[in-house]
C-alpha cells in the first residue's frame, strides 16, 4: 500500500513538472474550413487524446507535448504555405498533415528540403513516402494506395466479378490509384474496361457510372472523397443500376458522407476501405481510447465516431513521435527523424508495431491492415462480417 502511494506522488510530482516546463510543440495542419470534412477533427481528437496519456505519465523528457492548429481548408496552395512557415518556426518539431493528398504531394519534397518532420495519419497516395530522397522526413501511418489497389480487386473476384470500372479524380490521388489498379488488375487476370475521370465540384457522375456499365463493368471502383461520393451513391440509388457494386476509396469516410447521402445509401450495395474499426473484441489500448473519446468529446458508442481511421492513426503516430523523442534523449529534430526508424516494437491501437519504421520503409502499416466495411443505418461504419447483434 504504501510502495503504491508512493509510485502515484511520485507519478504526481512528474506530471506536475512537465507542465511546468515549456511545452514541446506539434502542429496540425488541415481541412478544418472544408465544410463537410471530418477528417481533421477525428485527426486532432486521435493528437489530443495521445498527448493527454503520455503528458498525465511526465511528458516527454520531462516536458508536456502541446498541439498548434492551422487551416489549410483543403487548398494545396495553402497547405505548402503553412508548412513553410512551420518549417521556420524552431519551437515546431513537426507537421501533422490531413486527408487531401495532393497537398502531401507537394508538401513532402519541401520537409526534405527543410529538414521538417511530415508526420501524414491520412494521405494514401504512394509517392507522399516514396523514398526519392534519403534521408527522408516523411512518415505515414496511414493506409497506401499500392495496397488499396490489389484489396479493390480480391474484392472484386471474390464476388466473382473480373470487370472492373473505375471513377476517379484527375488529380494526383487518382492517377495515384489508377496505376495501383491496373498493375493489381493485371497479376490478378482482371479487365478493367475502362477509367472515367472526373474533376473537384462537378454536379453530376452518373454519366461516367452508365458508361462503365455500358462498357461491361461488373464492379465499379470508386476514388473520391464525400461531396462526390454522395452525388454519386444518390445517383445511383435513383438508376436502374443500383444493386451493381460499388467498392469505395476511404476518403468518403473523411466526411459526413452518411448523412449527406441519406436514405439513398442503404438502397446501393456499397463497400469502403478502411484499416481500423472501433467494433470488435476489446483489447487495452481500444478500451482506453473509447474511454477517452467519451469522457474529452461525449462520444459514448462506437457509432457516435466520425472518420474512426483518423482517430486511430493520429493517435499511434504521436505515441511514435513521444517514443522517438524518449529514445533520442533531445527534442533536437534530426536525432527525433533518426529515432522514428530505430523504435523498440510497442503495442499501438492499430497494430503492434515491431518496428514502426525503418530508414528504407517509412510507412507504419502494412497491406494486412486494410479490409472493407459499410455503412449500417444507425451504427456508423462496420466491418464486413462484424454482427452486431
Amino acid at each position: 500500500m504504501l510502495r503504491s502511494i508512493l509510485l502515484n506522488c511520485l507519478s504526481l510530482v512528474m506530471a506536475t513538472a512537465a507542465m511546468a516546463a515549456e511545452p514541446v510543440y506539434l502542429l496540425l495542419d488541415a481541412e478544418f474550413g472544408n465544410k463537410t470534412s471530418t477528417s481533421a477533427q477525428a485527426i486532432e481528437r486521435g493528437i489530443k487524446i495521445a498527448m493527454d496519456e503520455i503528458n498525465a505519465k511526465g511528458g516527454v523528457l520531462g516536458r508536456p507535448l502541446e498541439l498548434k492548429m492551422s487551416d489549410n481548408k483543403g487548398i494545396t496552395a495553402i497547405g505548402v504555405d503553412n508548412f513553410r512557415a512551420a518549417g521556420a518556426d524552431p519551437t515546431i518539431l513537426g507537421v501533422f498533415g490531413g486527408k487531401f493528398s495532393p497537398t502531401y504531394i507537394e508538401v513532402a519534397p519541401i520537409a526534405n528540403e527543410m529538414k521538417t518532420l511530415l508526420l501524414n495519419p491520412w494521405g494514401s497516395a504512394d509517392a507522399i513516402t516514396d523514398m526519392a530522397v534519403t534521408p527522408s522526413w516523411v512518415f505515414r501511418l496511414s493506409l497506401k494506395d499500392s495496397w488499396a489497389g490489389p484489396a479493390f480487386v480480391a474484392e472484386a473476384v471474390k464476388s466473382g466479378h473480373r470487370r472492373i470500372g473505375v471513377i476517379t479524380p484527375n488529380t494526383a490521388w487518382g492517377r495515384s490509384n489508377v496505376a495501383a489498379l491496373e498493375k493489381a488488375a493485371k497479376d490478378k487476370d482482371v479487365a478493367i474496361v475502362g477509367t472515367e475521370w472526373y474533376h473537384w465540384g462537378d454536379k453530376t457522375l452518373i454519366s461516367h457510372f452508365d458508361s462503365l456499365i455500358g462498357q461491361g463493368a461488373q464492379t465499379i471502383v470508386f476514388v473520391g472523397n464525400e461531396a462526390e461520393g454522395a452525388i454519386l451513391a444518390r445517383e445511383v440509388a435513383a438508376g436502374r443500376n443500383r444493386t451493381i457494386p460499388i467498392l469505395s476509396h476511404w476518403g468518403i469516410t473523411g466526411g459526413a458522407f452518411e448523412q449527406m447521402v441519406g436514405d439513398a445509401l442503404y438502397a446501393i450495395d456499397l463497400k469502403v476501405i478502411q484499416t481500423y474499426s472501433f467494433y470488435g473484441p476489446p483489447d487495452p489500448v481500444k478500451t482506453r481510447v473509447l474511454a477517452a473519446l467519451k469522457e474529452r468529446y461525449g462520444l459514448a458508442t462506437v457509432e457516435a465516431i466520425e472518420s474512426p481511421v483518423g482517430i486511430a492513426h493520429a493517435y499511434d503516430l504521436t505515441h511514435a513521435v513521444a517514443r522517438a523523442i524518449e529514445t533520442a534523449g533531445t527534442v533536437d529534430p534530426a536525432a527525433v527523424r533518426n529515432a522514428l526508424e530505430r523504435l523498440p516494437p510497442w503495442q499501438g491501437l492499430v497494430r503492434r508495431y515491431d518496428p514502426a519504421f525503418t530508414p528504407t520503409n517509412h510507412d507504419a502499416l502494412r497491406p494486412d491492415n486494410v479490409f472493407f466495411a459499410r455503412y449500417v443505418r444507425g451504427k456508423g461504419i462496420v466491418p464486413v462480417g462484424v454482427n452486431l447483434n
